[in-house]
């Protein structure tokens, strides 16, 4: 992975000055070694498909996970998300059922989320890549702090943002978010281990209320069903 990587010319304006810093270089030299010893997840040109999907003058909600799918042709770079044919996991098929109660959307086969991240919707896991079968194995070598920066960079846009922050990692961040000027919608994480939290918090309907009263379009959350 070359050290500044190839972003679009917005994400590139807004975040270029992290890919100077030591850690950065840090960063993409572990991930070199990753890749060069094993699997690591996603594919290498995947790693930032969330910031071509949502460029930064157009991003208007924020979702953030915390690591990549680590098996097999499940990770391409969007939290949550997973690659067509690949079985929806559980978490996402959590919020495919919280969907469904919420606004009524109908539960689609594929967990492939590429039509939210189109409406400006930034799909971001806070680390954002894995070893091949090892959760958390990317942790604490720099990718949070890119992250974060990337967090920050959206708190410091003049136009406001709506941040999703489901469990008590992604709610860490709101301290890095001007509360004043964004929304945040904090609530449970749909995993299986907090569903019984997370269904019924409607977080959906409340993003796009909170979209309309920034003179927003909605999300159309609904994904097509083939």
């Amino acid at each position: 992975m070359s050290d500044r990587p190839n972003l679009p010319p917005d994400w590139q304006a807004a975040l270029g000055a992290e890919f100077d810093k030591p850690y950065f270089k840090e960063l993409m030299d572990f991930v070199a070694k990753e890749r060069a010893s094993g699997e690591v997840f996603p594919p290498e040109d995947e790693v930032f498909s969330a910031f071509w999907h949502s460029p930064f003058n157009q991003t208007k909600v924020v979702l953030l996970g915390q690591d990549p799918y680590h098996d097999n042709g499940k990770a391409h770079g969007l939290c949550f998300s997973v690659k067509p044919g690949i079985t929806t996991p559980p978490s996402l098929a959590n919020m495919y059922k919280e969907l469904k109660a919420d606004l009524g959307c109908a539960i689609p086969k594929t967990g492939y989320l590429v039509p939210w991240a189109k409406q400006g919707m930034l799909l971001l896991n806070a680390v954002m890549t894995v070893r091949a079968h090892t959760p958390n194995s990317h942790k604490d070598h720099g990718w949070e702090k890119f992250t974060d920066a990337t967090i920050k960079a959206l708190s410091d846009r003049e136009k406001p943002v709506v941040f999703v922050l489901w469990g008590n990692y992604a709610k860490k961040k709101a301290k890095l978010i001007d509360a004043k000027r964004h929304v945040i919608i904090e609530g449970a994480h749909p995993s299986p281990l907090s569903v019984k939290l997370f269904l019924g918090s409607k977080p959906f309907s409340k993003v796009n209320d909170a979209l309309a009263k920034l003179g927003e379009t909605p999300i159309d959350w609904q994904i097509p069903l083939s």
